[in-house]
């Protein structure tokens, strides 16, 4: 409550600057797209877009869904491949949409009349007990496109003060780690080297000053896969490999982990038995997905038996520093104020 009450500056200008420029953005991407297709359109109905470029344009991979349409999902376009300058345009355009929509004008609509934000923490939205954002939503701010960065300028310190982020270093790893009881994993982490590389030197018997940023990259792709139960399809889609490769990798990977599998395979068959699992802290979620008969809804429910006492740990771990923080917070009768909690990571 205090977070929420308390809020985060905004700098409006930043965004109206930021407004300004991807309408201009926008506005010669759509240009292009129309120019590669002969005629103006409604770029987002996927109605026009899918008879432009697969009856007009004639681009492989025309399929038709059960409204008659095309499909023209991003999974779709990326199989037609950027290959092509108006997929590639048509990509960049969506991008760009969302960030104006989502976050411009979402960020924009939601600034109070003290010139911040105050976003509404939802405690009982998902199923792992992690807390989830909304009005706006500031937990899913993208981090990595130069835009995103941009969007994070606008959040600004109140006068007198500074903007401090902590955040736990691979917590989700590490209670993996710890819950497996997986030795090399566990070792991984004490040896204070960088989790994915020591993933990479481990998988690939190679040193330290050997590991490529691949094969990194790789190792960081099969950590996490791992937690969220990911198939050698995931991974193959993930890294963009075959199957069969994904699938050399995975086994590879529970070889060189012992004790990962015998655990996953631990949990699933207990969460089959009970009906449910349980987080470190003892907070339980019950998995009625098992008892599904379709193979798809039973193999998510497995999913989210090895992921939720993860990242349902994880959940508690941050929220229980919450607490403590906050209380010490007061006994010091300090000034700092938690404003934002974004998963592993809090903002004062």
């Amino acid at each position: 409550a205090k977070m929420e009450l308390e809020g985060i500056r905004v700098n409006r200008q930043v965004l109206l600057d930021m407004k300004e420029e991807l309408n201009i953005k926008i506005d010669l991407i759509s240009k292009d797209i129309y120019n590669y297709a002969g005629e103006e359109f409604n770029i987002s109905s996927p109605k026009q877009l899918g008879s432009i470029l697969f009856e007009k344009l004639n681009l492989p991979h025309g399929k038709k869904g059960k409204s008659g349409n095309y499909s023209t999902d991003e999974q779709t376009l990326l199989k037609v491949g950027i290959q092509y300058p108006i997929i590639e345009r048509i990509l960049e355009y969506r991008t760009l949409t969302k960030l104006l929509s989502t976050y411009v004008d979402g960020i924009l609509n939601t600034i109070s009349t003290d010139g911040k934000i105050h976003t509404i923490y939802t405690q009982t939205l998902t199923r792992t007990g992690r807390l989830s954002s909304m009005e706006p939503n500031l937990q899913n701010i993208p981090v990595r496109e130069e835009l995103g960065r941009m969007i994070r300028k606008a959040f600004i310190a109140s006068d007198d003060s500074v903007i401090l982020s902590s955040d736990y270093s691979q917590i989700e790893l590490r209670v993996f780690a710890h819950m497996s009881q997986a030795q090399n994993l566990i070792d991984a982490f004490k040896s204070g080297i960088d989790i994915h590389t020591k993933t990479a030197m481990d998988i690939f018997h190679v040193d330290e000053k050997d590991v490529t940023k691949i094969m990194r990259r790789n190792a960081k792709a099969v950590n996490f896969g791992i937690l969220y139960g990911i198939s050698s399809f995931g991974l193959s889609e993930d890294l963009g490999i075959n199957v069969h490769e994904a699938k050399k990798f995975i086994d590879k990977y529970l070889e060189t982990y012992p004790g990962i599998k015998t655990y996953m395979n631990k949990l699933i068959s207990d969460a089959y038995n009970d009906g449910y699992v349980k987080t470190l802290f003892g907070r339980t979620r019950y998995i009625e997905e098992l008892k599904n008969a379709n193979y798809i809804i039973k193999s998510s429910g497995e999913r989210m038996a090895l992921n939720t006492p993860i990242q349902g740990t994880s959940a508690d771990i941050i929220k229980k520093a919450m607490i403590e923080i906050y209380d010490k917070f007061n006994k010091l009768n300090l000034k700092s104020k938690m404003i934002i909690q974004v998963h592993d990571e809090l903002l004062f």
